[in-house]
């Protein structure tokens, strides 16, 4: 007589698979063929699940920009009607002569007729300090505030195309798990999927780079409960049999049967941490983004006799 028991508890899980030598890989069902002499098996197999969409991040500041001097810290006029525009990368005023200076003044440098001739006044050197200074485009600043090394890292920060994780799942989208088995959880290693990666934003006279680093994974299940891990995980083998993974991992406690398409929907949030420097002055901006899969989790039947 066959009796036929459903074990839920991971205890009762793990004896039953020592007691009949299951054979554990990851795997549509429909690639399942289980041999009449063993009870249950399970075909693993790794999926990257799909790269999501970009979640929070930083916006641009909708403060208008204050200058700065950067030998004192004081807040100064972006603008002086005798001295021009300031520019926060040397703390001086610049205002365009006009009309320029001849052709064989040393002040072109040999640059003449490109670029222009510009009257500098540094209030912090000393005096009025300054010169004149030739600059093949206009100095940052001058015509408008420059832009603040902070807006600089939002440009450098939008460079860096930061993504969600690369998912691997063991047991992967569409494929079949059972309640209480290991369910292995990492992302493959990319500069944009876990880091670290740089990118720059310049304007004349200032630049600003930003570096992101992924600080965490945290991974909703589906079932109403996470997994938070600081590391990206360790991709699974079919080697490791039915081992837990040792960085990050979980086990369902009951199947997916009552979700839509019977699977658990799987979001995986990285939280990145952006440091930024430049023009004097550095920051921290903290962004997330996020992937998601799908997995379907069953519950393991033995036949006893």
């Amino acid at each position: 007589m066959l009796a036929r028991r459903r074990l839920g508890a991971i205890a009762l899980v793990t004896g039953s698979l020592l007691a009949a030598s299951v054979h554990i890989a990851w795997a549509a069902p429909s690639d399942v063929t289980c041999p009449p002499t063993q009870p249950v098996c399970v075909i693993v197999v790794t999926d990257p699940g799909t790269p999501g969409s970009g979640g929070s991040g930083g916006g641009s500041p909708t403060d208008p920009p204050v200058c700065h001097d950067q030998a004192t810290g004081a807040v100064v006029p972006c603008y002086d009607p005798n001295w021009g525009w300031w520019s926060s990368t040397d703390s001086c005023y610049y205002m365009r002569i006009t009309p320029p200076p001849l052709a064989t003044d040393p002040a072109w440098q040999g640059h003449y007729p490109d670029g222009a001739i510009y009257q500098a006044t540094c209030p912090s050197a000393g005096g009025t300090g300054g010169g004149w200074r030739w600059f093949p485009n206009p100095p940052a600043g001058y015509g408008g505030a420059a832009p603040s090394p902070a807006t600089l890292a939002q440009s450098a920060l939008r460079q860096l195309l930061l993504t969600g994780p690369e998912i691997g799942m063991a047991p992967g989208a569409g494929k079949t798990g059972l309640v209480g088995l290991p369910v292995w959880l990492w992302t493959t290693v990319s500069p944009s999927t876990w880091g670290p990666t740089s990118a720059t934003a310049a304007v004349p006279g200032l630049s600003v780079t930003a570096t992101a680093r992924a600080q965490k994974i945290v991974w909703d299940m589906g079932d109403g409960h996470s997994v938070t891990c600081t590391t990206p995980g360790t991709a699974y083998s079919t080697s490791k049999g039915a081992a837990a993974s040792p960085t990050c991992g979980y086990r369902y406690t009951r199947s997916s049967a009552s979700q839509p398409g019977s699977a658990y929907t799987v979001a995986a949030t990285t939280t990145w941490s952006v440091t930024w420097a430049g023009g004097g002055q550095s920051g921290v901006l903290t962004v997330t983004r996020t992937s998601t899969t799908s997995v379907r989790i069953g519950e393991l039947q033995v036949l006893v006799s």
